[in-house]
C-alpha cells in the first residue's frame, strides 16, 4: 500500500511538473512572439522571392531567442523557417498549432519532429485572429530539459520505493519466520510422505497444537511404512513379469479407463504408461480401427481377434488380441488387450511370396520363348535356313538370359546370406579403375559412347578386388545401356579426409551418365530385386532386374555406402563411399 501511494503521488508530482514548465515555456513563448510579430513586416508576393527574406529573419530571431522560428502565410505555405528550407517543406494550414491559432489567436501542440527527432512544444500566433486566412508566426521549443528532469524524478522515485520495500521484506521476515518454520517443516514432511517417502518425520519441539499434529503425521507416515513395504513387494514382482513379456499388455476397466501398460505395449503404441494410465482409451490418439475394437470388445465382452497396420510411432502391423476379464463374482472387470508385433514375419512372408512371384515371372519368360520357338521349328520352319537359324539364335539369346538370371539369383541369394567371404588386400585405386574401365571400352566404342576416367593417383583402399570390380562393371554396364548413342560415361575416384581425430577416410568414386536418367519416384526402390524403372527397355538390353541389388549388397559387405541422383533426361550419378581401411 505504501509503495502504491508512493508510485501514485510521484506520478501526479511528475504530471503537475512537467504540465506546470510547458505552461511557463508557452507564456514565454507567446511573449516573444507578441515582440516579434509587432516588428515583422509581412510582405506579399510570390513565396519563391519571399524565402530569403523570411528565412534571414528567422534565423536572426533564433539567435536572440534560441527557439525555432516559422513564417506561414495565410494559405498555409511556409515563408521562413530557422531550422529547414522553406521551399522543401509541406504546406502547415492543417497543423493542429495553427488551425488553433487561426481560431483562437493562439495554438498550442506537442509532437515529435521528424527533423530533429525530438519532442517539440509548438506555439502558433495568428496576425488576424479570426481570419481563416490570416498570416500566422510559430515558435517551437525541445522538451528534451524537461523529459530529463522527469527521468531524474522517476529515478530518485523508485530507488526510494525499492529500499522501503527492501526494509518492510526484512522486517516482515523476521516477524514470520518465527511462526511458518515449524509449519514448513510438517508441510515438507508431508510432500515427502506424499511422494512415498514413508521414512520422512516430524521433529517434535514443543507440545503445543503444532506439536500434536506433527506427532499425528508421524504415525500416520509409520502405519504408511509398513502397507507400503507389502504393496510394493507384490508390485515389484507383478511389474517384473510384466516387463519382460514380449507382447504388449494394456488393461482397461470397465469404464474404459485404461489401467495398466507393460513396457512392450509403450514401444508398441508409441505413448508412455505415464500418459495414459488413469486416462479413457479413446484419448490415445491411435487409428479408428484400434478404439473401435475395444468398444466392441467392452460391448460384447467376448474374444476379438484382429490384425491392424499402426502407422504411429512408425508403420508396423499388430496382432491384436482383446480378452474379456471377469472378477470371481463373474463381474465385468474390464478387459486386457494383448498386441504382437508381426510386422518381420509378414514381412519375411510378403518378400517370400513377392521373391518367388518374381523368380517365376523372370524365369517363364525366357522358357517361354525357348518353347514357343522350339514348337515353331518343329512344326516345319526347320526346313527354312534362314528362319531356323533366326529362331535358334534367339532360343540360345534368350537361354542365355536364363542362364544369367539364374546365376544372378545364386549370387544374390549367396550375397544375402552372408556365405561370400571377402579377400581383402590393398588395392591401388588408379590403375584398378583404368583396367576395369578398359575392360568396358569396347562395349562403348560400339554405341560410340566416350568412356573417361579420372582418379588421383596414390590411392589405395583395402577392398575384394574381384567384388570392387564387379560392383564397378555393374554400374558401367548400367551406364552404357540407358545412355543414348553419342553420349557420355565418366568414372571419377577422389579421397575425402577426416575431419575428427577418430574418424576414419573414406574414397569417393561417381559414375555419372547422360543417359534417359531416372524419375524421383522410383529413385527409392531402383535397389531392390527385380525392379526396373524401364522394364520394357531392361529386357532388350538383357537386364535381369538384380545387378543394382547386388551391387547394394556388395557395397554393404565392404562397409560402404550407395546413393543415386538423377533427373529425367540428363542422366543419373552414382556415389560409392568405401573406406580406406576396413574395421
Amino acid at each position: 500500500m505504501i509503495g502504491l501511494s508512493v508510485t501514485a503521488a510521484g506520478f501526479y508530482m511528475g504530471r503537475m511538473y512537467k504540465q506546470n514548465h510547458i505552461n511557463v515555456l508557452e507564456e514565454n513563448l507567446v511573449r516573444e512572439m507578441r515582440v516579434i510579430e509587432a516588428r515583422t513586416d509581412w510582405k506579399e508576393g510570390d513565396p519563391a522571392q519571399l524565402y530569403n527574406y523570411f528565412t534571414n529573419e528567422a534565423g536572426s530571431l533564433k539567435k536572440l531567442t534560441g527557439a525555432r522560428v516559422t513564417f506561414i502565410r495565410g494559405d498555409g505555405t511556409v515563408l521562413g523557417d530557422s531550422d529547414h528550407r522553406p521551399e522543401t517543406m509541406d504546406n502547415h494550414s492543417q497543423r493542429d498549432e495553427v488551425k488553433q491559432a487561426e481560431a483562437e489567436g493562439i495554438g498550442r501542440a506537442i509532437r515529435r519532429s521528424e527533423t530533429v527527432k525530438e519532442n517539440m512544444l509548438y506555439v502558433a500566433m495568428a496576425t488576424d485572429p479570426g481570419n481563416p486566412r490570416s498570416n500566422v508566426l510559430r515558435m517551437a521549443l525541445s522538451l528534451k530539459e524537461v523529459d530529463a528532469g522527469i527521468r531524474k524524478m522517476w529515478m530518485v522515485l523508485i530507488a526510494g520505493l525499492l529500499l522501503l520495500f527492501a526494509a518492510a521484506v526484512l522486517v516482515s521476515y523476521r516477524v514470520a519466520r518465527g511462526f511458518t518454520r515449524p509449519l514448513e517443516q510438517i508441510t515438507r514432511v508431508a510432500k515427502r510422505i506424499k511422494n512415498m517417502d514413508y521414512e520422512a518425520r516430524v521433529k517434535i519441539g514443543k507440545k503445543d497444537e503444532i506439536g500434536e499434529l506433527g506427532f499425528a503425521i508421524n504415525s500416520m507416515a509409520d502405519s504408511l511404512q509398513v502397507q507400503m513395504n507389502r504393496i510394493q513387494q507384490n508390485e515389484s514382482q507383478l511389474e517384473s513379469v510384466l516387463d519382460n513379456m514380449i507382447n504388449g499388455i494394456v488393461m482397461i476397466d470397465p469404464d474404459g479407463i485404461i489401467l495398466l501398460l507393460n513396457r512392450r505395449a509403450e514401444q508398441v503404441l508409441g505413448f508412455s504408461a505415464r500418459e495414459l494410465v488413469g486416462r479413457h482409451y479413446s484419448e490415445a490418439k491411435q487409428q479408428y480401427e484400434l478404439s473401435g475394437m475395444i468398444q466392441q470388445g467392452m460391448e460384447k465382452r467376448e474374444h476379438v481377434h484382429d490384425e491392424i497396420t499402426f502407422y504411429f510411432p512408425e508403420e508396423r502391423l499388430l496382432e491384436l488380441n482383446l480378452v474379456p476379464v471377469f472378477q470371481k463374482d463373474r463381474t465385468f472387470g474390464g478387459v486386457l488387450l494383448v498386441l504382437q508385433d508381426v510386422s518381420a514375419i509378414r514381412r519375411l512372408e510378403r518378400m517370400r511370396s513377392e521373391f518367388v512371384a518374381n523368380v517365376s515371372h523372370e524365369l517363364k519368360t525366357p522358357i517361354a520363348a525357348v518353347k514357343g520357338f522350339a514348337e515353331t521349328l518343329l512344326a516345319g520352319a526347320m526346313d527354312d535356313p534362314e528362319i531356323s537359324r533366326s529362331f535358334l539364335q534367339i532360343i540360345y539369346d534368350e537361354s542365355e538370359r536364363l542362364n544369367r538370371l539364374i546365376g544372378d539369383i545364386l549370387e544374390l541369394s549367396k550375397i544375402e546370406s552372408r556365405r561370400v567371404p571377402l579377400q581383402f588386400s590393398p588395392v591401388e585405386l588408379s590403375a584398378f579403375l583404368h583396367n576395369t574401365v578398359q575392360v568396358m571400352t569396347a562395349e562403348a566404342e560400339r554405341k560410340s559412347i566416350m568412356l573417361s576416367l579420372k582418379a588421383e593417383s596414390g590411392i589405395f583402399l583395402e577392398a575384394d578386388e574381384d567384388r570392387l570390380r564387379q560392383i564397378l562393371i555393374n554400374l558401367l554396364q548400367n551406364g552404357i545401356n540407358y545412355t543414348p548413342e553419342g553420349g557420355r560415361v565418366a568414372v571419377e575416384a577422389t579421397v575425402r579426409h577426416a575431419n575428427a581425430p577418430d574418424a576414419a577416410e573414406t574414397v569417393i568414386i561417381r559414375i555419372s551418365d547422360t543417359g534417359i536418367g531416372i524419375p524421383k519416384k522410383d529413385l527409392p526402390r531402383i535397389f531392390e530385386r527385380f525392379y526396373r524403372v524401364d522394364k520394357a527397355r531392361s529386357r532388350s538390353s538383357g537386364g535381369t532386374g538384380l545387378g543394382l541389388s547386388i551391387v547394394k549388397h556388395l557395397v554393404e559387405l565392404h562397409k560402404g555406402t550407395i546413393s543415386v541422383d538423377s533427373h529425367p533426361g540428363t542422366g543419373s550419378v552414382f556415389t560409392i563411399e568405401l573406406p580406406v581401411i576396413q574395421p
